[in-house]
């Protein structure tokens, strides 16, 4: 009787510990995001102190790609993407396109962004996501009302822009990070 016990009990055993481990993930990854965030925040309000939203873009295209970089350190690859580029390095890959469509319809139901996060094991690696909401600062360069030598800046920039026309609150993009799962696992 033990033994059909303990046998019943084999796969519960067997598929707690990756749940655990994903669950371990996603609070891991969730933990990465403030500092990137703040990074990125501190280093726009300081080029608009310094310039305002001209230098916010010279800044945003010089810098971003470093401080996400400098954030994406073994074994964590930490990033940016949306549906609506300005950068097309951050160009969504299926599976980030998939979950942006989802935050959108999430958001058109009622959800608050500041709750939306999707992760999933995709081809061997853990991927996270968290929505990114248009603020209040992000409006200059990304709202509907961008100032003529703003709008020129972000063209010279980048000449493909889609990044603009956003409202208040509405999903600017997401975080997105990426761990293989060898390397994962302890």
């Amino acid at each position: 009787m033990r033994l059909i016990l303990v046998l019943a009990a084999l796969p519960t055993l067997v598929w707690a510990a990756p749940a655990a481990d994903l669950a371990s993930l996603e609070r891991e990854a969730a933990g990465l995001i403030p500092a990137f965030q703040q990074q990125l925040m501190q280093t726009v309000k300081q080029a608009v102190a310094e310039g305002g939203p001209v230098q916010a873009v010279q800044a945003c295209h010089l810098l971003a790609p470093t401080i996400a970089a400098e954030h994406s350190q073994q074994p964590w690859t930490v990033g940016r993407t949306a549906l609506r580029l300005r950068n097309p390095d951050n160009q969504p890959d299926a599976w980030e396109r998939q979950v942006l469509e989802d935050f959108l319809q999430r958001q058109s139901a009622g959800e608050a962004l500041t709750q939306m996060s999707a992760s999933a094991v995709v081809d061997g690696e853990f991927r996270y996501m968290q929505a990114i909401a248009t603020g209040e600062p992000c409006l200059a360069c990304h709202g509907q009302a961008i100032k003529a030598e703003v709008a020129t800046q972000i063209e010279q920039h980048y000449p493909d822009d889609r990044a603009s026309g956003f409202s208040l609150g509405e999903l600017r993009g997401a975080f997105t990070l990426r761990r293989t799962l060898a390397e994962a696992t302890p």
